[in-house]
């Protein structure tokens, strides 16, 4: 294969100083007392004592620490009104240092820093001719394997020299985090399109007013809960209703966090065990305006939940599920605009080979047809797309990953028709990218893998994994590529 390929040298490593606080809660409300009382009993000079250290030890590495602490004392208020004390006494020191002990540092990035995708910055404010801003973002895990997306910026020059800018020293989780009202009609409905009986949903919600509250909606489930005759079925069936639920909510950073200090971490029960494989994509709107949207992979520990967020600044946040028949497994991928007036995705919900969808409503995908299945020998395994398709003069160009032999990934790349993306018309026979010596080695080793590429100055720019532990930038020439591509 004569295409060239221009690594680039720099590298994003798994950085363990990248730190948030999360809230800690011991296995039993009993342990819980037993640490309030223990602090309750402390005088105020013993507690002022404490308090200071830890505000000393733990001011310069989070932004706002007695925000937190305050924060995370609420999480335990209604034990401490159990105690039988004069509760609205206690000072507002003993509150922080009962906050401090149930915040705990998590460390984000520790474990592996992979899978980026790259989008336009919506800010090209300040920048030299020639020069674009884009956001790169990243699937960042730590301690127990739980993954968050996180960001970088960087400007890229007209001889596509790739800048990164460094990121700030504090990171930041939302300042606020809203959960949805919801209609009772439309939750209904939106839930009705995933296959279930509806007994046990109509006995929840017959029990609500027309517009709910998620607290409303989980007291409803516990006095459902109460019947002892559910079968295994209809518990399963109200598990699926309380994921559905919890995946529906904003959140909002504070505008004096960089891009690099914001931290989308795991919110939802669906997503308690991690936000998997961002793939970001600049959508056109048919009014001309842009919209930022990302596919993701909600797990929790058992099931996973094709997640969609969307944005236009990236201070904003709003996440709600995937619905329909084929809205499942991993790797849905958007088409940057409607094609012939629908919204168009890849998928790969059978697990093996690429799909298009297209469907009048974005949240709901109902129908999928086949494009393309394992044809060489480096992806005899399985087949998935490596971000949404890129509009080219020649086709829709969709960088792909294979998966062959010892499990080794490669990125690949087919074409598909402008007008009819249903079509394959070009592909490479041999891989796009595949790991090198340097690249083999990490927490699964032999893969390549990429969430999202950029075409700028007529060349392809993919940001890559490198067996899922770090990650770096290739560039491939737009002309040289597609004369190595086979059209059919």
């Amino acid at each position: 294969m004569s295409l060239t390929v221009k690594r680039n040298k720099f590298r994003f490593y798994p950085d363990p100083k990248r730190i948030i606080t999360r809230f800690y809660r011991p296995s039993s409300d009993k342990r819980v007392e037993m640490i309030i009382k223990n602090i309750l009993n402390l005088s105020e000079e013993e507690t002022y004592l404490v308090l200071d250290q830890i505000l000393k030890n733990f001011s310069k590495r989070h932004r706002n620490i007695s925000k937190i602490l305050k924060k995370n004392y609420a999480e335990v208020k209604e034990i401490v009104k159990r105690l039988k004390i004069n509760y609205k006494g206690i000072s507002k020191k003993k509150k922080l240092l009962i906050g401090a002990y149930f915040t705990q540092e998590y460390s984000i990035e520790s474990a592996a820093f992979f899978n980026p995708s790259i989008v336009l910055d919506p800010n090209q404010f300040n920048l030299e001719e020639g020069e674009t801003r884009v956001i790169i973002s990243f699937r960042a895990t730590g301690e127990g394997h739980i993954s968050s997306i996180v960001f970088r910026s960087a400007i890229i020059d007209e001889n596509n020299k790739i800048a990164v800018v460094d990121p700030g020293y504090l990171v930041d989780v939302p300042e606020t985090i809203k959960r949805y009202v919801y209609d009772k009609k439309r939750f209904k409905q939106k839930f009705e399109e995933i296959e279930h009986d509806g007994a046990i949903l109509n006995n929840i919600l017959g029990r609500l007013n027309d517009k709910f509250i998620y607290g409303e909606l989980m007291g409803s489930i516990v006095e459902v809960l109460k019947d002892e005759k559910l079968s295994e079925y209809d518990k399963d069936e109200i598990n699926r209703i309380k994921w559905f639920a919890t995946s529906h909510y904003e959140t909002t950073y504070s505008l004096d966090t960089a891009l690099s200090e914001r931290v989308i971490f795991p919110v939802s029960y669906s997503e308690t065990n991690g936000i998997e494989d961002a793939r970001f994509v600049r959508f056109t709107n048919d009014n001309g305006k842009i919209t930022y949207y990302a596919t993701y992979t909600a797990y929790n520990g058992r099931a996973i939940l094709s997640t969609l967020l969307e944005t236009k600044d990236f201070y904003n946040f709003k996440i709600e599920p995937l619905n329909g028949k084929y809205a499942i497994n991993k790797g849905m991928a958007l088409f940057p605009r409607k094609i012939n007036g629908k919204y168009a995705m890849i998928s790969r919900y059978d697990g093996y080979a690429n799909y298009i969808m297209f469907s009048d409503n974005l949240n709901v995908w109902q129908n999928a047809k086949k494009i393309q299945e394992p044809t060489f020998p480096w992806e005899f395994t399985k087949v998935g797309n490596s971000g949404s398709p890129l509009e080219t003069e020649k086709g829709w160009l969709l960088i792909t990953h294979g998966v062959g032999p010892m499990r080794r990934y490669s990125l690949g790349a087919i074409l598909l028709n402008l007008e009819d993306p249903s079509k394959v018309i070009a592909r490479l026979k041999e891989p796009l990218l595949m790991p090198n010596e340097e690249e083999r080695d990490g927490y699964v080793p032999n893969i390549v893998y990429s969430c999202g590429s950029i075409i700028l100055n007529d060349e392809l720019i993919i940001p890559y994994a490198m067996s899922d532990y770090a990650s770096t930038f290739a560039t491939i020439s737009l002309d040289e590529l597609f004369d190595e591509m086979v059209f059919e």
